[in-house]
């Protein structure tokens, strides 16, 4: 894969600002409860009396903070039940579309943790080799390779406990002008792949009691948009898959699953895809996504990963007035963003989000 970026990209360390970096610096600083306890200490060890209104605003704004922050924990308490133990010298990872891109990253990181990793890809690792990761060419929208290589993989390495579904293709090409067989690929890839890996490892993790699935998907599965119909409902359709996965694996807690929701990632795959506001919309990088990804594999327990900023709050679209989403749409320029949709051949779409 090239190096260089295109045009569009280039310099992109020359207007980091957006709406994710402020918040994220306030949620160290001025939204931390431990950086808020600060202000009435300090206000203290200057003698202020306890009943002044700038001690008592201060006290109850640190108060607050820390509410939430503990009915933050209770949330995901109730709705994750406890984490379980993640030992990585035991961890086998399966890894769709994992020979390049975000795929790519994680498998990277974990073989380098120690983990032992498989990649199923149809072509071999655009590193050429990484450490604890082995390949294993695998169309995962074919069932039967896919049922052959869960054998190999249970033989080679042994049970895997980590599925993480990532491989996803797109076309980029308003309805009309799609084949039925560019259709029918895209489904298979990107949404009956996700069928087939489950059914091949998610018995496994049930015998062993330990496990976590995760789930690549992304917030067009939400939103839509032009000349991405295929991709869109393919996305669509793994989210409403996770959900009800999640659902039916309820009497079975120490299977965890996540769910992962990103905006526009800077891959080759969306070459050429205007994004529609930097500062409301940046573009993730790869490897953001990969150490969110990590970080909620590592913790152990369930989550709902949704970023940047935007894509935490996509689901309230569906509220506004449609006239007032018709707007909504047109500013954000979403069904405009894939007119200079470069992307990459057919063979180079396997593998990437």
């Amino acid at each position: 894969m090239s190096s260089r970026l295109p045009p569009s990209r280039e310099l992109s360390w020359a207007k980091p600002l957006s709406i994710d970096l402020i918040l994220k610096v306030l949620n160290v600083t001025f939204l931390h409860p431990f950086v808020a306890w600060m202000v009435p200490l300090c206000m203290r060890a200057q003698a202020m009396s306890w009943t002044a209104t700038a001690m008592q605003v201060s006290i109850s704004y640190a108060s607050l903070l820390t509410a939430l922050y503990f009915l933050g924990v209770l949330n995901r308490q109730i709705a994750y039940s406890k984490p379980r133990k993640v030992d990585f010298s035991e961890e086998v990872i399966v890894v769709t579309g994992g020979a390049s891109g975000l795929g790519l990253l994680i498998a990277e990181v974990y073989g380098m943790r120690g983990a032992t990793v498989a990649v199923l890809d149809v072509k071999d690792l655009e590193a050429g080799e990484a450490r604890g990761v082995s390949v294993y060419n695998c169309d995962v929208g074919d069932k039967d390779q896919v049922a052959k290589v869960a054998l190999e993989i249970e033989r080679d390495l042994g049970t895997p406990t980590i599925l993480i579904n990532n491989a996803a293709i797109v076309n980029g090409k308003p309805l009309l002008d799609l084949s039925t067989d560019e259709i029918d690929r895209t489904f298979r890839v990107n949404v009956l792949s996700h069928f087939y890996t489950i059914k091949a490892f998610l018995p496994g993790m049930i015998r062993a009691k330990t496990g976590t699935i995760v789930t690549i998907s992304s917030v067009l599965g939400q939103l839509g948009a032009s000349s991405l119909s295929d991709y869109t409902a393919s996305k669509a359709g793994i989210t409403a898959l996770h959900k009800s996965l999640t659902a039916e694996l309820i009497d079975n807690p120490e299977i965890k699953t996540i769910l992962v929701s990103p905006g526009q990632l800077s891959t080759p795959l969306f070459d050429g895809v205007k994004t529609p506001n930097s500062f409301l919309a940046p573009l993730l990088e790869p490897v953001d996504v990969a150490k969110e990804v990590i970080a909620a594999i590592d913790s152990g327990s369930s989550a709902v990963l949704a970023m940047p900023l935007y894509a935490r709050w996509i689901d309230w679209m569906n509220v506004l007035p449609v006239g007032v989403q018709s707007i909504v749409r047109k500013l954000a320029g979403v069904d405009s963003a894939m007119k200079g949709f470069v992307g990459r051949s057919v063979r180079e779409k396997e593998s990437l989000i």
